[in-house]
């Protein structure tokens, strides 16, 4: 009987805990899914897109390098004495660079100017020969053959002093290329020698001369850019081209397209092109890499969108906007677009997307299609989630 009586309390006791439990497991159910009605919506950041007119233009890699290359080669040979000029330095044309020893060019040029007054005597003895025998030639004295070999030795005497003419304006010019001169105005470059050095004429390279200013930039355009630029281009199509240089501002000089490609490189797929800036101040130095933008003209009708909402999915690009569906919920649904590239620090939507669209920017990671958002401006906080359910409960 005790047993019994026993027994019974504790019965009673492990109800009352089996219950106790259960209701706190309920409880902590549903503190885990507040919206059994329904899913929270997303605090999301949107931007309500406008049409607009922007520059067609696309932006690419480049190099510059100098408009002229030159190699200074001696045009005669020997040891180099001297250079005149500080390397690194602007050179004009026709200034003196580098001398040559001119000592054995000097030699030859007396040795020219002795050889010319040689034969000029010659000259006046043969003349001399010719004006004796031709008076005993009068009185027959001689054959007519003696006076025509007198006349001809005169003849080939000036012929002769001809020659030794030829020979001192060679050795003159020879002298003055001792003085070895820039062919171009430009940047000096560094001697490739040593003052004391044996150069050989037309092949010993002493220096180099870069034109700077102006300074062209080599680029290439692929055949997707230059399809949004409007096609294959010409100097005539572009209208503006701009230099960005490595720490992101804008070269104040605009340039102008002197060469362009008339066909694709096949191994690339890209049209080569060439543009020419002016560098006054050779702000500019060849070899150095530079950004370029190339602008062909304006379009209308552009939505201009952060980079950070535009996706990449199998079929091509994509962003989400915020819209009401059937029941009037505001909920994410996906658009895809056509974009034209960059524009600054956006994108350029083509088509897609029509005025007043609100594109979601920022929780695209967690956004899905169709699911509730809660949309707000850019620089308004986001409102605190709310249940479906618990919004039913409050009406």
């Amino acid at each position: 009987m005790l047993i019994s009586q026993t027994i019974q309390p504790r019965r009673t006791l492990l109800v009352l805990a089996l219950g106790v439990v259960l209701s706190a497991c309920g409880k902590s159910s549903n503190e885990q899914n507040p919206a059994a009605g329904g899913m929270p919506a997303m605090p999301v950041t949107v931007q309500a897109v406008t049409a607009e007119t922007v520059p067609i233009q696309t932006e690419v890699v480049a190099q510059t390098e100098g408009a002229k290359q030159i190699e200074v080669r001696p045009r005669v040979g020997g040891i180099v004495l001297k250079r005149l000029y500080q390397e690194g330095e602007p050179v004009k044309a026709g200034q003196d660079m580098f001398l040559i020893d001119p000592v054995p060019y000097q030699l030859q040029v007396e040795q020219s100017r002795a050889f010319i007054a040689q034969q000029k005597a010659r000259i006046e003895q043969t003349a001399r020969e010719a004006q004796r025998l031709k008076g005993l030639l009068d009185s027959k004295s001689i054959s007519q053959r003696e006076y025509d070999n007198a006349v001809s030795d005169n003849s080939v005497a000036a012929a002769i002093l001809l020659q030794y003419q030829a020979q001192l304006r060679e050795a003159e010019l020879n002298l003055s290329y001792t003085h070895v001169k820039a062919p171009e105005s430009g940047i000096g470059g560094r001697f490739v020698l040593s003052e004391g050095a044996l150069a050989s004429a037309n092949t010993t390279l002493l220096s180099t001369i870069v034109q700077v200013s102006p300074i062209w930039v080599r680029f290439s355009l692929s055949e997707s850019e230059l399809q949004n630029l409007g096609g294959h281009l010409t100097p005539g199509k572009v209208k503006d081209v701009r230099l960005i240089l490595a720490d992101g501002s804008e070269y104040p000089l605009s340039g102008k397209i002197n060469f362009s490609a008339s066909q694709i490189d096949p191994a690339l797929g890209t049209q080569q092109l060439r543009a020419e800036f002016q560098n006054p101040d050779r702000t500019l130095l060849p070899g150095q890499f530079v950004r370029v933008r190339v602008t062909t003209g304006k379009r209308d009708g552009v939505f201009l969108i952060p980079q950070t909402a535009v996706l990449t999915g199998q079929q091509g690009k994509f962003v989400f906007v915020a819209e009401k569906d059937k029941e009037g919920k505001t909920v994410a649904a996906v658009r895809p677009i056509v974009a034209g590239g960059w524009f600054n620090d956006r994108w350029s939507v083509l088509d897609g997307l029509k005025a007043g669209d609100q594109v979601i920017t920022d929780n695209l990671i967690k956004v899905r299609p169709g699911a509730p958002v809660a949309p707000h401006a850019p620089d308004a906080a986001p409102a605190a989630p709310a249940a479906a359910g618990q919004e039913k409960a409050k009406s």
